[in-house]
């Protein structure tokens, strides 16, 4: 049998890494150690492996799952063999930390590093009418795996200030506190509005990934398959 389909890009690469870009829009991770990923991002699996639903973890951030509306389904991948993970297309990357933080809008999180200490916080300056008012926060020493619709850029927020759209911004360094802006005046709503309402600012040292597509107001990003189980307030406290 001969097709393209078969070219070696095509074909499962051989390596020792633990988080590979398997191609620019899936991402493979070999099991050992447990992997945390969103529900339904599983596009396929080889070996013996797991998946379980992942809860808040402590009644603190389960609270602020519920009151964000912004939450990030996890599931708990275990076991030994590797996962394909994908979700929409999305091009793929990996920022690995070490002792560090990374913020990150959970429509363009795909999965990272169990032992990675996660949070989900509330951005300053928000308020109901705005959308993505909340994003997660990872810290420790390991690997996140995200997604971003399109190629993304990478902007310097310590030169100028950086606003960026809502549905745009897929990540940022943790240590800069952005703020929900509002550039909506009477004058445009009364026009209709310029469709530019809400912007996160940036200012200081730091930098932003912003993808070139904005997610549509509501999305999820991840379908939020099957994969990870059942949920409900006492499942997500006590998994």
């Amino acid at each position: 049998m001969r097709s393209d389909l078969f070219a070696q890009a095509n074909l499962e690469k051989q390596t020792d890494e633990r988080f590979v870009v398997q191609n620019p829009q899936m991402l493979r991770v070999s099991l050992g150690e447990d992997v945390l990923a969103v529900k339904g991002a599983m596009v396929a699996y080889q070996g013996g492996v797991t998946f379980h639903h992942e809860s808040a973890g402590s009644v603190g951030r389960l609270l602020k799952k519920a009151v964000s509306g912004d939450d990030v389904p996890l599931m708990r991948v275990s076991g030994q063999g590797e996962v394909f993970f994908a979700d929409t297309a999305g091009f793929v990357f990996l920022v690995h930390l070490d002792g560090d933080a990374l913020s990150v809008s959970g429509q363009n999180l795909l999965a990272f590093d169990a032992s990675l200490r996660w949070d989900i916080k509330r951005l300053k300056g928000a308020n109901m009418m705005a959308g993505g008012l909340f994003n997660m926060e990872l810290s420790g020493t390991g690997t996140v795996a995200l997604h971003a619709v399109g190629q993304p850029v990478v902007l310097d927020c310590a030169q100028q200030p950086t606003h960026v759209d809502v549905n745009a911004a897929v990540a940022w360094s943790a240590a800069l506190q952005p703020q929900v802006v509002n550039s909506m005046n009477m004058k445009s709503m009364l026009r209709g509005g310029s469709g530019e309402a809400f912007q996160y600012r940036y200012h200081g040292a730091g930098f932003v990934v912003v993808q070139p597509s904005e997610w549509a107001s509501g999305a999820s990003g991840s379908s939020g398959g099957s994969s990870g189980g059942g949920g409900g307030i006492i499942g997500d406290l006590f998994g």
